[in-house]
């Protein structure tokens, strides 16, 4: 089972509608990178990452340049070996940023095929605990209008969601807690409200936050400040009054031991397309719930139902909108608030690789 053939792919994926956050500003598409891994039996593996419309380019330069010579004629059933050979491989050029997608990208790929040869399904092979995940939707829309806001979340709720998550993170604090306030009064009482802040704020500024939107009956607070302030999540933990999400931005094991050590967070939120894939993603989530901690996850949600439903302490599930269901084969379906993780062997997305063709990146 050696590997015998790499192909790497880098599209860019156009938005059914401008999405926007606090910190990345007009989002219009964003870019998909893609890594296919056959073994000598013929057995192939697909992995992918993304970005928010940048970046994508150096990913696959490095998939191609600098991993693709590592894992030729690779035993592909010794995936931590690999993880490790790549992890050194770059590590003076890594420990984040492009390496850490483009290493995340080559693991889920092996993990696919290892499931695929065993004829299971990722979240059975994984551990199996409940094909059943509770998810929500995430919005990407700071710059709606509230009427905007509305109609999306109402759009939301007849496809299913019984949870829904909305930006915050404008310069006026007023008109975020408005805005939360006219969404707690839609939603009614019965159905979780969560925050996104994209890393906006300062430590006081989402103390300030926390306290006001709690009344509204928040479920949680998400990146309400730079990842890299561990200090500051656990002042925000101990002075606020909301739990606090955040992990979308770390691509490292050690930088998720490190916040959830300092009590920084209550939900941590690894993402398996940037955290080193379902490798590291699987070890965060044993930490978390060696430490009392829900794990969640962050986009890439077709991946991410697998990874939820293999662990004991899943909390929620991030379902985004990005445009990729138009080029996949069977997306998620959400049905009374929860998503099902799928029975095909491997992580079961087959995308229409014919149709992304005209979205290539040459």
């Amino acid at each position: 089972m050696k590997i015998a053939a790499i192909e790497v792919g880098h599209y860019k994926i156009p938005l059914p509608k401008v999405l926007s956050d606090s910190t990345h500003g007009e989002i219009t598409a964003f870019e998909l990178i893609t890594v296919r891994l056959t073994d000598d039996t013929g057995v192939e593996g697909v992995g992918y990452t993304y970005t928010v419309g940048a970046g994508g380019a150096a990913i696959k330069a490095l998939m191609m340049r600098e991993i693709t010579p590592m894992l030729m004629g690779a035993d592909a059933e010794r995936i931590e070996q690999i993880w490790e050979k790549m992890w050194w491989g770059l590590h003076y050029v890594g420990r984040g940023g492009p390496v850490s997608f483009a290493i995340s990208a080559v693991d889920i790929a092996l993990w696919d095929m290892r499931a695929k040869r065993a004829n299971l399904p990722l979240w059975k092979l994984l551990g199996g605990h409940d094909a059943k995940v509770r998810a929500y939707a995430g919005g990407i829309d700071l710059d709606f209008t509230l009427d905007e806001l509305l109609e999306q979340t109402k759009d939301n709720l007849a496809r299913g969601f019984r949870a829904i998550k909305m930006k915050v993170g404008r310069d006026d604090l007023k008109q975020d807690i408005a805005r939360v306030a006219a969404m707690r009064e839609f939603l009614g009482p019965d159905i979780p409200l969560l925050v996104d802040a994209n890393m906006r704020w300062s430590v006081e500024r989402a103390i300030r936050a926390s306290r006001a939107f709690a009344e509204h009956d928040v479920y949680w607070l998400e990146e309400p400040t730079i990842p890299d302030d561990i200090a500051g999540h656990a002042k925000i933990e101990r002075e606020g009054a909301l739990p606090v999400a955040t992990g979308e931005n770390f691509h490292t094991l050690y930088e998720f031991r490190n916040m959830i050590e300092a009590g920084g967070v209550s939900f941590p939120e690894p993402d398996v397309s940037n955290c080193g894939g379902v490798t590291v993603w699987m070890k965060v989530a044993h930490m978390a719930e060696a430490n009392n901690l829900p794990v969640t996850s962050h986009g890439v949600h077709d991946l991410h139902v697998h990874l939820l439903a293999a662990v004991p302490n899943k909390s929620l599930l991030e379902a985004h909108g990005f445009g990729l269901e138009k080029y996949i084969a069977d997306p998620m379906v959400i049905t009374d608030g929860y998503a099902t993780a799928p029975n095909r062997p491997g992580h079961g997305v087959e995308f229409d690789w014919q149709g992304m063709a005209a979205l290539a990146v040459e």
